[in-house]
This record gives structure tokens, C-alpha cells and sequence, in this order.
């Protein structure tokens, strides 16, 4: 070996040693920072049901992978109203359980303010304010990472935001960035049978951004109900009475769209434990129209089908549902005749009969949620796509307590 070839060989130790010290003192990205899976189960708990939704959780966290406290809202200020109290119980015995197994803790930042956002986002001094403000929180709270559910954004801060983003995955460090993100229907589907405006591909979220400086997207794919317009119209066209929190079919067509810009293994789909009860209008010949009433959770769909007599059926979107028409003293002690199996389809077909017939309409109310079998359809979906797993809105107690089956 000549002198040259020893020099060469000396300095190329020296590059490696370097380059080894150099590695272990970078601070490991977000994605290392904690506890991942290859298939991760996350899940909110609201803080209005703290008490109920940790005690349902406490006895699965083997089974998830992260927990979001939905706790904070943003105030006309700007800054932070933790409206759960996580320094107090339930919230630090759920902390220390979840860390204790590995499970990541993400508290969830949220507002639906439109004209808040673009105050906040759209001007540099309070932009920056805010993503100091949640990085030190983050920091301050030992917090795994934070889930920012920033909704109702308007389309000319879709750059704001970008940057938002950006400015807070610089400032959070090893910790985790969740970005929960409104769904986006194929506009092919959304505006079936009708010309395509030109302003429909004009979105509030820049997905490539979300893609460079959120760590997971978790796609709340739900509240669907008539937003595929050609599902809608398909079931129309069959007599069926269509208004589903999410259908797997509509949600497919969601997440393929959105893995077009967005990485596989940093999608999340959203899974929804609620449901909706409608006021539905049947006109002449099966015209539906759906008013919404409210929402609920899976113990009111099962009480109201006993107080009617009713056997919930399932759906074509792999929902449960039921019809009935309201009235005065009602109990469960007094129910209804039995209608049976399929009388929410019977009673649907019934009444757009009467409105044919009598060119008139008639009303009654539709009561439909998601079960297990629902939720395993989604998981399984999620396995198919390739996705990194499925997100729960929300664990509150109560849901359908088959879930947990299903999440293993």
C-alpha cells in the first residue's frame, strides 16, 4: 500500500467516525420519536364525555397505538382553552396508563371558526404566535405530539395554513404533528348527473403541504350523507332510502383520491361510533329529502327501535337502520306492533306510495348508526388500501362496546 492509498484509507475512517457522531446527535424525526405500529389504532375521547370515554378506554389501550384528548379549542385571541383540564383526573391516570403501554398521547387542537382561522393564519405576527404557543405547549406537557382539526377554512387561506404547518413541524421537533383533514369526494361523484362547476378542485387544503409536514393525516371520513351524489342517486333509482354517516364505498373512493398526494403510511381513515336521526319527506316517486335532527350514540337508536316495537335493519352502506313515525305517549312500556325485519324499507316504500298515489307527501323519521360490523368494514378497508390504519371518533362509552373485537 503506497502513501497515497494509506492517506485515503485514513481519512474515509475519519468521514465514517464522523458521520457516525454527526447521526447520533440529530434529534430522530417525529416519526421516531415515539411508539409506532405498522397497522395503528388511535382513537378521540371529548372532553364533555371524559369521565365515560377513559373509563371505555382504559381496559383496550393494549390495543391502540395513540389517544387524543379532545380538549383544546382555540379563543378569539388565539390562544388555547383547555376545556378537559388534562392536569386532572381522569386525564393523568389515562396519561400514565398510556405511557406506561406504549401508547401515544396527542391531545387535539380544534376550531371551526372560518373567519378566527384566516385572522390568525392570514397575518405573519399571529401565525407565528400560534405555532410558538402550541409547540411550547407540546413541549412544556410532555405531550407525545399535538392533532391540529382546524375546519371550515376558507380557500384563500389554503396557503396560510401551509405555511402554518410548516412553521410548527420546524418548531415541534421530535414530537408528533397530526393533521385531522375534512374528506374530499371525487368531483366525478360529488356532482354526478350535473355539469362539474369550474371552481370544484378550488380547496382549502393543500394536500402536498400536508404531505411534507404532517407525520399522520387522519381523513375524517364521514358525514357523508348526500355528499356522493352518485350513490345517492343509485340508491334513488332502487327505492332505497339513502342517508349513511359513512358508506365503505364512498369512503374508498375518498382515500384512493387522497392517496394521490398523500403517502399510504401516513394515512389514517377515520371511523365514526355515531349516529343520525332524520326527518324524511317522501314525495312522488321515491324522492327522499333528508333534514337533519341530530346526532346520537348507539344506546338512544336501540331504545327508541324497543319504545316502537322496531327491528333495526342494516343498509346498503353496512349501517344500522330503522323508520317510525313520532307520536304522543309512546313508552316502553306500552311499545308498538312488531313491524319486523326490513320495515324501515317497507315504511320508506309505503310513503312515497301514499305520495305518488295522492300527489302529496309524507313524513316519518329515520333513525341510522354505525355497529361493528360497520366499524370492522372500515378497518378492513383500510387493510385492503394499504393505508396506516383507522382513527375512532369518538370513544365516549357509547358506542357499540363490539368494537373493541373488532380493534383487535
Amino acid at each position: 500500500m503506497n502513501m497515497q492509498s494509506t492517506k485515503v484509507v485514513s481519512l474515509s475512517a475519519f468521514v465514517v467516525g464522523a458521520f457516525l457522531l454527526l447521526i447520533t446527535s440529530i434529534p430522530a424525526p417525529a416519526s421516531a420519536a415515539v411508539w409506532s405500529r405498522p397497522f395503528e389504532i388511535s382513537g378521540w375521547i371529548p372532553y364533555w364525555r371524559a369521565a365515560t370515554g377513559t373509563a371505555d378506554v382504559v381496559p383496550h389501550l393494549s390495543q391502540l397505538t395513540e389517544i387524543n384528548p379532545f380538549v383544546y379549542t382555540l379563543k378569539s385571541d388565539g390562544t388555547l382553552l383547555d376545556n378537559g383540564q388534562l392536569d386532572q383526573e381522569p386525564w393523568v391516570t389515562l396519561r400514565a396508563q398510556a405511557k406506561a403501554q406504549h401508547v401515544r398521547f396527542v391531545p387535539t387542537i380544534m376550531t371551526s371558526n372560518s373567519d378566527l382561522l384566516h385572522t390568525l393564519l392570514s397575518y405573519q405576527k399571529s401565525r407565528v404566535a400560534l405555532e410558538d404557543r402550541i409547540a411550547t405547549l407540546a413541549k412544556e406537557n410532555g405531550f407525545d405530539g399535538i392533532d391540529i382539526d382546524f375546519e371550515g377554512k376558507r380557500a384563500e387561506d389554503k396557503n396560510y395554513f401551509s405555511t402554518f404547518l410548516k412553521g410548527l413541524y420546524m418548531r415541534m421537533g421530535p414530537k408528533w404533528v397530526m393533521c385531522s383533514i375534512e374528506s374530499r369526494t371525487p368531483n366525478d361523484s360529488r356532482y354526478y348527473g350535473t355539469d362539474i362547476p369550474p371552481d370544484a378542485s378550488i380547496y382549502a387544503n393543500d394536500f402536498a403541504a400536508i404531505n411534507k409536514y404532517c407525520d399522520r393525516v387522519r381523513i375524517m371520513a364521514y358525514d357523508q350523507q348526500g355528499v356522493d351524489q352518485q350513490l345517492a342517486q343509485q340508491a334513488a333509482s332502487s327505492s332505497l332510502l339513502y342517508a349513511p354517516v359513512a358508506d365503505p364505498v364512498w369512503v374508498e373512493k375518498v382515500i384512493r383520491l387522497t392517496a394521490k398526494s398523500i403517502k399510504k403510511s401516513k394515512i389514517v381513515i377515520g371511523v365514526p361510533t355515531y349516529g343520525y336521526e332524520y326527518k324524511v319527506t317522501a314525495y312522488a316517486n321515491n324522492d327522499f329529502m333528508y333534514d337533519i335532527l341530530w346526532t346520537f350514540n348507539q344506546r338512544y337508536a336501540t331504545d327508541l327501535a324497543a319504545m316502537y316495537g322496531v327491528t333495526p335493519d342494516r343498509n346498503a352502506a353496512g349501517e344500522r337502520f330503522f323508520t317510525y313515525t313520532p307520536r304522543d305517549g309512546v313508552s316502553t312500556t306500552s311499545p308498538a306492533q312488531p313491524l319486523g325485519q326490513n320495515s324501515a324499507q317497507l315504511a320508506a316504500s309505503a310513503a312515497s306510495l301514499y305520495a305518488t298515489t295522492y300527489n302529496s307527501h309524507m313524513t316519518f323519521n329515520l333513525v341510522d348508526w354505525p355497529d361493528a360490523v360497520s366499524i370492522a368494514q372500515k378497518v378492513q378497508l383500510a387493510r385492503d388500501l394499504g393505508v396506516r390504519g383507522v382513527a375512532v371518533f369518538k370513544f365516549d362509552g357509547g358506542e357499540d362496546q363490539g368494537m373493541w373485537e373488532v380493534l383487535k
